[in-house]
């Protein structure tokens, strides 16, 4: 079984034929999916998904896009939320300096009260950094000084120093279609040296669609390309692969139920 670790089946793409791109990820052999919170205001669409069925599970949190725009949320507000059976981490959270759609410092000041909710919650913190490498890998490292958090780097397209750094802090690496891109060979390079034991795969659906799918809306079954590109990155068979980054995914995210 493969588990796409991250995808937002909440987004307006989704609403016409979500029954059928479920019927088509159990087809792909992807049984569990994560829908990520990206707006406080609209976590109850991310969770009523989650609720109706059962091989969805989802998160809640505040994209660092979002961070100017939402109201100011604290690690507390974030882990009431949280309470529900069917929430299983904080985020998508981080930095994001590419589009800066948001103050940098209302990013940073989001992004510590997710990592607190994490500490105190003991779920993981599902972590957005695009040209911010520098400054997520210092709060990252300020705020395990303050106590042991459990996450990952979603969509991971950083430099192997940050994700070295992560991975000795605790933290996984989940990795999207990005690795299958004819451009990516310097990700590549890095994903090959990675531990497989803190790696997870993920859609990012419906954006960054792997080879052979490029150019099309993405979504969960899609994940199952990029699984094979990472098993071939690890010379692995595909159900190793996924046994490995299955069973990831089960020891991070320890309210999923196996």
């Amino acid at each position: 079984m493969l588990v796409d670790s991250h995808c937002h089946l909440d987004f307006p793409d989704f609403q016409a034929d979500i029954d059928a791109l479920l019927e088509r990820a159990a087809a792909a052999n992807v049984g569990l999916m994560v829908s990520i919170g990206t707006r406080i205001s609209q976590f109850d669409k991310v969770l009523a998904v989650a609720e109706r069925y059962d091989n969805v599970y989802c998160t809640v949190g505040i994209h660092p896009h979002e961070a100017g725009r939402e109201a100011k949320t604290d690690a507390a507000q974030l882990m009431a939320l949280a309470a529900h059976p069917k929430v299983i981490g904080f985020g998508e959270t981080g930095l994001d300096y590419f589009y800066d759609h948001s103050p940098r410092e209302e990013q940073r000041a989001a992004f510590r009260s997710h990592i607190e909710a994490a500490r105190e919650a003991g779920l993981p913190v599902i972590v957005h950094t695009r040209d911010a490498d520098e400054d997520t890998a210092a709060i990252l490292e300020e705020e395990a000084a303050k106590g042991p958090f459990t996450g990952l780097i979603h969509c991971f397209s950083s430099s192997r120093q940050l994700a070295e750094k992560a991975i000795n802090l605790g933290l996984y690496i989940s990795l999207s279609g990005i690795i299958t891109f004819n451009k990516a060979e310097a990700l590549r390079d890095t994903v090959r040296a990675l531990p497989l034991d803190r790696l997870l795969v993920e859609t990012d659906a419906p954006y960054l669609s792997p080879i052979p799918k490029r150019g099309k809306r993405n979504e969960p079954a899609f994940v199952a390309h990029t699984a094979a590109k990472l098993a071939e990155l690890k010379a692995l068979a595909p159900a190793d692969l996924a046994q490995a980054t299955t069973e990831n995914f089960l020891r991070l995210f320890t309210k999923v139920p196996r």
